[in-house]
């Protein structure tokens, strides 16, 4: 083989081995530790994917801000509807899933230009569509005043569903005043789904058929459990108005947890949900406890993962 065609296959093998670095895997310097949001944006939700960019939903008008991890720098990409945009969760086709809060709706965005891909009304009457994960073929749905998940199920091809399947909670969760399930995630297993009660602060194990089944934490719990974040058999849950990350060692099926530890920071003020890039965690301070303004200032922040 001649040295020109031996170059050129080792460049060729080179692409593919850096084409297939797992998202992660590889990143930059990191960025900023503190992100300034826009003033008065009052941000509830986060989603980070492959890229070094996260973005965020406002809880007065629902637009949704993206923000470069390298920089700092970020502007609005969509107009919100004039109600809450909270939980987000990215893709691999470059969507961005969206709980609506007191809307009682989700939508479907195009990352990349904002346009809105489908809107689903969820829920009539009094409803806080809370948080969202994709898991198990679907988007699946928080309503935190009704005890009752929605289901956009996804075939092969990612097609969006005409409308969202109802599921409601059973078994364990006994549902009462307050904020119900919140947060939501999957099972180490990828068999099942995770809830976290926010005013009980209990986990619970449900399956895709809304059964519940409370996870054993061996006496302990997350109180004002907020959005949560696994990672192999980890679990991070963020207690939004204590100010901490709670990690827990759950056994493969999430059945049962132990508390490992509990991390806060200085820059916390109600932090809501939280995603990863690199070794960092990414947060959004709500400030509930702060009357917002509309100049009330905002930040997202950066830890290193607990």
């Amino acid at each position: 083989m001649s040295r020109r065609i031996l170059a050129l296959v080792t460049a060729a093998a080179l692409a593919v081995v850096i084409g297939a670095t797992p998202a992660g895997a590889a990143h930059r310097a990191p960025g900023p530790a503190t992100i300034a949001l826009p003033d008065g944006f009052q941000p509830e939700g986060i989603a980070i994917g492959r890229l070094p960019y996260a973005y965020f939903g406002s809880r007065v008008d629902g637009d949704i801000y993206r923000v470069s991890l390298g920089t700092g720098r970020g502007e609005v990409i969509s107009q919100g509807p004039g109600t809450p945009s909270l939980g987000l969760k990215l893709d691999g086709r470059n969507r961005l899933f969206v709980a609506g809060g007191n809307g009682g709706d989700a939508r479907v965005l195009n990352a990349g230009t904002g346009a809105v891909l489908k809107s689903y009304a969820l829920q009539s009457g009094t409803a806080f569509i809370n948080d969202v994960v994709l898991t198990g073929g679907a988007a699946w749905f928080t309503d935190s005043a009704n005890p009752v998940l929605f289901k956009l199920p996804l075939d092969r091809r990612g097609s969006l569903p005409a409308e969202a399947t109802r599921v409601p909670l059973t078994g364990a969760i006994v549902h009462q005043a307050g904020i119900n399930a919140n947060g939501i995630t999957a099972t180490p297993d990828g068999r099942g789904l995770i809830i976290v009660q926010s005013g009980t602060g209990k986990l619970f194990r449900t399956s895709y058929a809304g059964v519940t089944t409370e996870i054993d934490l061996g006496g302990g719990s997350v109180p004002n459990g907020d959005g949560m974040w696994l990672r192999g058999c980890t679990l991070y849950v963020v207690q939004n108005r204590l100010n901490v990350i709670t990690r827990i060692q759950l056994d493969r099926h999430a059945t049962r947890g132990e508390v490992v530890s509990r991390t806060t920071d200085p820059r916390f003020d109600v932090p809501t949900t939280i995603a990863e890039y690199g070794k960092r965690f990414y947060l959004p301070n709500a400030r509930f406890t702060t009357t917002p303004t509309p100049t009330t200032p905002y930040t997202a922040v950066a830890v290193p993962r607990p």
